[in-house]
């Protein structure tokens, strides 16, 4: 019944409750519940946890495993090994020296590895010394501005801001650069002094080897003294023993699932048909060409302008950046090859490293087919190298071809003269030396170890993001010209562009990958700052990006300062590249002035480097006394040494200073990075 306020009232008649009420029940059944699956739980983490260091994925490994792979201080121990052979390495030379020096210390009882100094622990050198007699050496590129390479660059870092104590540390330091470039082997030189420092012992004098002249002639000399050096100090003697023993062994795979096979990815599988940003050197950017043309106006050479799309990619660049292109080999040489040794292009294998402990498995993505790593992963158009004559010699069946790889594969004068004129001077391939050599047949898959990789190429980006963020311009000169054969060689990368035309329907639009990489040539971060651009040629390329991005300033009512161009070319009806576009820019204002010399349209040939000597109070003024930047880019050997020489000589002058310190003038503006250069060899 209810009360007056309408509250129920239980009735008071008493009855026997149970012991245990279903309340109690319910709150016990979820007590053991919780209770059991908190235990399981528990027990399946442990157990999961307990696991996971032997669980291996494909993709990455775990921590454990990474601090394991970083120490080659245990794999040298643990293989019995006494040589280590590092490298920094941009282009793939640099490592191919260390492989080879590696492979010759068997013959001098030294078991070697190639070490990439990214992927150690080069704190550990410092245990070298508990190996005996143990040797390190050190292949290093210096790259760009005097920069050391990608891989080097933890190493480079660990020795200038490091203090380890390196005694008992034996080195030996060979530097690859190139005499056109003003950081001529800067790196190693660091290296080589830096070791010293810091306690180690040089077994043997610091190698330079010059890209500009013949870099495997300079390694090659090098090596005999290296090796002669090592017997000495180590009290050894040279076994005699050949050292033609296979990195790499053959793999059959014409039963893996076609999904499993490389196609031209670069790292990773199917890489291009699931795209994933961030894109590097390893993972480009297959990108879509959107403009392909012509900017020659007559004659028989080809000059284009090209637009890669990056709409959608996240990728960003800056004005004075690089873009590098991966290209392939034409399918006319590739197929000549297959033909030349009668092999079945199509087939389906893999090379694996002999070398279990070496952190490279296969000298490019694998498996894959012939015809792929032929295509897209080997280099088969550049001039052999002498130690894949050597290799070669086993397969000629011709006594005469026999023993001319005999003579060019040896270090005797004699042989350097042959190698030099018949594989260097004649600008012989792979593919010609086949051709030339007929009996030489030597087994596709040793010829695929022992070629070198195909390198992705670099262009000065012709654009600024600022106008253009959603496209990449280049400017590219189509290479092709006849060698003393009287065969012509085709640029690899230039003529594959050539081929890539945007069409105007609905089928799909040629693509090529692509990445950026970044550069230090920059405009100056005020945009008052007054520069001279000095860019004849492609050489206009990164200066046509300046521009823009100086227009785009103006247009936005910002205050811009003076830019003066020097541009060059042979004539001004054929190949003055851009003529409106710098016309226009003239007209309204951007570009204050426009220099021009076209070299073949007069008598007397007349270069920019003409008109900068002609104009020396001009430059004195925007360098000199408006502290203004400058900028050159063109060819190293010719163009980038002229101009330094040119100005040098207007700040003596105009600024009256002696030679020494004019020198010290222009340096100092390089480090203030208020000179400038983008130059190629």
């Amino acid at each position: 019944m209810e009360n007056s306020e309408g509250v129920k009232i239980e009735s008071t008649v008493v009855t026997e409750e149970p012991l245990i009420s279903a309340l109690d029940i319910a709150l016990f059944v979820v007590i053991i519940t919780v209770a059991y699956f908190w235990y399981f739980k528990r027990d399946k983490q442990s157990s999961s946890s307990e696991k996971k260091p032997y669980t291996i994925q494909p993709s990455s490994l775990s921590s454990i495993e990474q601090t394991s792979n970083s120490s080659f201080i245990k794999k040298l121990k643990s293989t019995g090994r006494s040589l280590v052979v590092f490298y920094g390495s941009q282009t793939g030379t640099a490592e191919e020296f260390a492989g080879r020096i590696a492979k010759e210390g068997a013959r001098y009882k030294m078991k070697g590895m190639v070490a990439d100094p990214e992927e150690c622990d080069v704190a550990d050198l410092v245990e070298m010394k508990e190996i005996q007699k143990s040797l390190a050496i050190f292949c290093i590129a210096t790259y760009g501005e005097g920069d050391p390479t990608d891989n080097a660059m933890d190493f480079y870092e660990w020795l200038q801001n490091g203090d380890a104590d390196l005694e008992g540390l034996n080195y030996a330091v060979f530097g690859l650069g190139n005499k056109t470039y003003e950081h001529y082997n800067e790196i190693a030189i660091y290296i080589d002094q830096r070791l010293e420092e810091l306690g180690a012992t040089r077994v043997h004098e610091i190698g330079l080897g010059d890209d500009d002249a013949n870099i495997e002639d300079d390694f090659v000399s090098w090596k005999e003294k290296l090796w002669e050096s090592v017997c000495s100090h180590y009290g050894i003697e040279e076994t005699g023993e050949e050292s033609n023993i296979r990195q790499y062994k053959l793999v059959d795979c014409s039963e893996v699932l076609p999904e499993r096979i490389f196609s031209g990815e670069i790292s990773r599988l199917k890489s291009y048909e699931n795209q994933r940003f961030p894109f590097d050197v390893k993972n480009p950017y297959l990108s879509k060409i959107a403009v392909n043309r012509e900017l020659h106006k007559s004659g028989d050479r080809s000059c284009m302008h090209i637009e890669f799309d990056i709409d959608g990619s996240k990728m960003r660049y800056d004005t004075g950046d690089h873009v590098a292109v991966y290209p392939k080999n034409s399918s006319e040489l590739v197929d000549k090859i297959g033909e030349l040794l009668n092999a079945d292009l199509d087939a389906v294998f893999s090379l694996l490293n002999t070398d279990e402990e070496s952190s490279k498995k296969h000298p490019f993505p694998c498996p894959c087919t012939y015809r792929t790593a032929l295509t897209y992963y080997l280099d088969i158009t550049s001039n052999p190298r002498t130690h894949i004559m050597k290799e070669l010699i086993e397969y000629a069946s011709d006594p005469k071809d026999q023993e001319k790889l005999k003579l060019m594969a040896s270090s005797t004068p004699e042989g350097k003269k042959e190698f030099h004129e018949w594989i260097l001077r004649d600008n012989r391939s792979i593919v010609h030396i086949l051709e030339d050599l007929p009996s030489v047949k030597p087994d596709l898959d040793h010829l695929c170890e022992l070629l070198p990789r195909l390198q992705c190429r670099y262009y000065s980006i012709s654009s600024s993001p600022k106008v253009y963020p959603k496209s990449i311009h280049i400017t590219a000169v189509l290479v092709n010209y006849t060698t003393p054969t009287n065969r012509v060689n085709k640029g690899v990368a230039t003529n594959l562009l050539a081929q890539l035309i945007p069409t105007n329907d609905e089928l799909p639009q040629p693509t090529i990958p692509i990445y950026i990489r970044r550069s230090q040539f920059r405009l100056p971060p005020k945009s008052q700052t007054p520069i001279i651009m000095i860019g004849p040629g492609t050489g206009l390329a990164p200066f046509r990006g300046f521009i823009q991005e100086r227009d785009y300033a103006r247009k936005e009512g910002r205050e811009i300062g003076e830019m003066v161009l020097y541009f060059g070319c042979r004539k001004k009806d054929e190949d003055f590249i851009y003529e409106n576009e710098l016309q226009e820019y003239v007209a309204n204002g951007t570009l204050t002035k426009l220099h021009l010399a076209f070299s073949r349209d007069q008598p007397e040939k007349k270069y920019v480097t003409h008109l900068l000597e002609q104009n020396a109070d001009e430059l004195w003024n925007i360098i000199g006394e408006k502290s203004g930047h400058l900028y050159v880019c063109g060819d190293a050997r010719s163009v980038a040494k002229d101009v330094h020489s040119i100005i040098v000589k207007v700040v003596m002058e105009k600024g009256q200073m002696t030679n020494s310190q004019a020198l010290n003038y222009v340096k100092k503006m390089e480090q203030q990075k208020r000179y400038s250069a983008d130059v190629w060899s």
